[in-house]
């Protein structure tokens, strides 16, 4: 049972509360009630078929987690009440296409925003400002659903305005945005997910657990892969698509490499961006994840606020 479970949870989770949102459009804000399930069930699902049963246990993090996710599905929410005011700014006539079927209009915003939010993560690991911002993100030592939201709400909106503008250069409905927004809720749950879930083919097409993980890899430069939120394809463009069997991603191989001090708590986290911080030296990369995006970079070279 626990083999078919592996193979079937992450489509099923996917595919299933997204079409269940679907049918919740005309009591849009009913949506937030849709996503307590979701966690219930990602929940469920990591302490019944664990990854690394070691991540389940909390490191004085589950509350500044759950505290980061009300902080930053807050903003989304103030976001999705003033597009319709900022729907009045446009500075063309809106050309979404609404005569399309919602799961049409909801798969052309999830693809969108995917571009621009992995354009936005990619930049991250690029530009020191941007990283010391989202290094907060990379601070986790280990994953399970929810501390996908776990992100400084500074770098949350730089991300969602990547992402979004575009949409709203094109009118997007408030309902299509509404359902984008549970979408995203919904895969940085299966993303950072804690469960042994098993991708086939599918992992070519899907950025969930098993290959984001390599992402938050500790050992510098070789972390800097699969920056996609949803799919694949924007990694295998910028040629940073990574997957290995010959390694597996556990326990002590997650975190900020020269950052093995990096503040628990919420308030220290936002503040530590605008901080200077101690670094120490970083790790050694493993044999089989001397994977280089830069090739002018050695292995395990890079790491914390300097990790650009």
């Amino acid at each position: 049972m626990k083999a078919v479970l592996s193979w079937v949870y992450a489509p099923v989770f996917w595919f299933g509360f997204l079409g269940a949102s679907l049918g919740w459009v005309e009591s849009l804000w009913c949506l937030p009630l849709l996503f307590l399930p979701a966690v219930a069930v990602s929940f469920l699902a990591e302490w019944g078929l664990p990854y690394e049963p070691r991540w389940n246990r909390s490191r004085g993090d589950r509350f500044r987690d759950v505290v980061h996710g009300l902080v930053n599905e807050s903003f989304n929410a103030l976001g999705l009440l003033a597009l319709p005011i900022l729907a009045l700014w446009l500075p063309f006539s809106a050309v979404w296409p609404q005569a399309w079927p919602l799961w049409l209009q909801l798969l052309l915003a999830i693809v969108i925003a995917d571009a621009g939010i992995t354009l936005a993560h990619y930049a991250s690991h690029r530009l020191p400002w941007l990283w010391r911002l989202h290094a907060v993100h990379h601070s986790v030592q280990r994953m399970y659903g929810f501390n996908g939201l776990m992100k400084h709400p500074l770098h949350q909106a730089i991300e969602a305005t990547a992402g979004l503008l575009p949409l709203w250069l094109l009118g997007i409905p408030q309902s299509v945005a509404a359902l984008l927004a549970f979408a995203i809720a919904i895969q940085l749950l299966l993303q950072h997910s804690n469960v042994d879930m098993r991708l086939g083919p599918l992992r070519w097409i899907f950025a969930w657990a098993p290959l984001h993980r390599f992402h938050h890899m500790k050992y510098g430069k070789a972390g800097d892969v699969n920056f996609g939120l949803f799919f694949t394809l924007w990694d295998r463009l910028l040629g940073t698509a990574f997957y290995t069997e010959e390694y597996r991603i556990g326990e002590g191989d997650l975190g900020i490499g020269t950052r093995v001090d990096f503040p628990v708590d919420y308030v220290r986290q936002l503040i530590d961006p605008f901080v200077r911080a101690p670094i120490h030296p970083a790790p050694a990369t493993p044999g089989p994840l001397q994977r280089r995006v830069n090739p002018a970079v050695a292995p395990g070279s890079g790491s914390g606020s300097e990790r650009p």
